[in-house]
């Protein structure tokens, strides 16, 4: 008699069934990131978090290859208005301009200290949450303001590791890059360093090395504007044109 054996079938064959995956959270979370990778953002979003609620003013060595040394002042009040004082960002490093945010607009103000003369005064760019346009945007005051935003958010198409301390900095630095394939990636990739407090120690990326000078002293209450609120054009970040018969180039005075 001959005896036939059943066997399970194949599941390419049509008739079995998988066993049904587990339905609980890996170990390492919901994203399948390593569990460390998963700390180390979970740390940089934390004191992203504490730099949002940082109200102080501080100074920052600004450092880019081929130009002399400069020093950026950033001014974070408690009514979350904002200015940052970046020297020589304008008019192909002859004008020294500020980024304020009040609760009118974003502001680019031109400051009486550059070597290049010009018309001092206030220009509104943009709303309070809105954007600089790329032509005058030198980034300096990114990672003081709305990048810190993207920082938090542990959805952003971020890779974040921990980094080698940057030269003269103090805190834990970490390494981000973008893992979208966007033209526009969410941050600047680089190095961004914090102290425990959430205060920004320092930041390497393609604008420029920044690192913090001194201690920080506490913020004011609201952050006014350098200047009055004037009605021409902001000026832009290229050099100006050569006057012509006499006339200044755009944002100079004769």
């Amino acid at each position: 008699m001959l005896v036939v054996t059943a066997l399970p079938l194949l599941s390419g064959c049509g008739g079995g069934t998988e066993p049904a995956p587990p339905t609980g959270p890996s170990p390492a979370g919901t994203t399948g990131a390593p569990a460390g990778a998963d700390a180390t953002r979970d740390q940089l979003a934390a004191l992203a978090a504490a730099a949002q609620d940082r109200h102080l003013t501080a100074t920052y060595r600004f450092s880019v290859p081929g130009r002399p040394e400069r020093t950026v002042t950033v001014t974070n009040a408690t009514d979350d208005t904002w200015r940052v004082d970046i020297p020589q960002s304008a008019l192909g490093g002859t004008a020294d301009v500020a980024l304020a945010r009040t609760g009118d607009g974003l502001f680019q103000c031109a400051l009486p200290t550059g070597a290049l003369p010009t018309s001092p005064g206030c220009v509104r760019v943009a709303d309070p949450d809105g954007d600089l346009p790329g032509e005058i945007d030198p980034r300096v005051q990114h990672p003081f303001t709305d990048w810190l935003r993207v920082l938090t958010d542990r959805q952003s198409a971020l890779s974040v590791s921990v980094a080698r301390p940057l030269p003269g900095v103090t805190g834990t630095c970490f390494s981000v890059e973008s893992t979208s394939a966007s033209l526009n990636p969410p941050v600047d990739v680089g190095i961004y360093c914090f102290a425990a407090d959430g205060t920004l120690t320092g930041v390497r990326a393609a604008f420029g090395s920044l690192s913090l000078a001194g201690t920080p002293a506490a913020g004011p209450g609201t952050v006014p504007l350098p200047g009055q609120v004037v009605d021409r054009g902001p000026l832009g970040l290229s050099a100006p044109p050569p006057p012509t018969d006499g006339v200044p180039p755009d944002g100079a005075t004769p």
